[in-house]
């Protein structure tokens, strides 16, 4: 049995409530996916139980997924990030320029970034979602963003 992620804690997550380096970087790798003509989304809950720092649909329907890990010790203490490869096309890690690179997997995407942008260092090696997969996450994504803009304009029960 899969888990429900459309709980309203879910769906109103707040990706300001980020620390502010990890705000920086997603601002950055926001900016630079709309630059690829990818729209994406904080924050956004898996079937898993998980939530992904970043999701994002870009042409043809691509999925990425977008690990954003702020400091050493968030990376080492995360044991989860492998878990998000199986929603998503591609799954990468977005950090500060002063990062230690060398220390993340070689086997996902790379993007440096700060407040005002974001540059791939590496890309990332594609993984095909199976299109049932696939059309749960574009559904999933599409009812995140109409919940949370429904909120911006009436923010009772969700």
């Amino acid at each position: 049995m899969t888990a429900n992620p459309m709980t309203p804690a879910n769906i109103l997550a707040d990706p300001l409530q980020m620390s502010g380096d990890a705000a920086a970087i997603l601002r950055g790798v926001q900016r630079m996916l709309r630059d690829h003509e990818f729209v994406s989304l904080a924050e956004v809950p898996l079937a898993n139980s998980r939530r992904a720092d970043v999701l994002a649909i870009g042409p043809k329907s691509i999925i990425w997924i977008v690990e954003i890990k702020s400091s050493i010790a968030d990376f080492r203490s995360d044991q989860k990030w492998h878990e998000y490869r199986d929603y998503c096309d591609a799954l990468l890690f977005a950090v500060a320029p002063d990062f230690p690179v060398s220390i993340l997997p070689e086997d996902c995407g790379l993007i440096r970034a700060d407040a005002y942008g974001g540059e791939m260092i590496r890309p990332p090696p594609v993984h095909a979602l199976s299109p049932p997969r696939r059309k749960s996450l574009i559904l999933c994504f599409a009812q995140t963003s109409a919940r949370r803009l429904q909120a911006f304009t009436d923010p009772g029960p969700v």
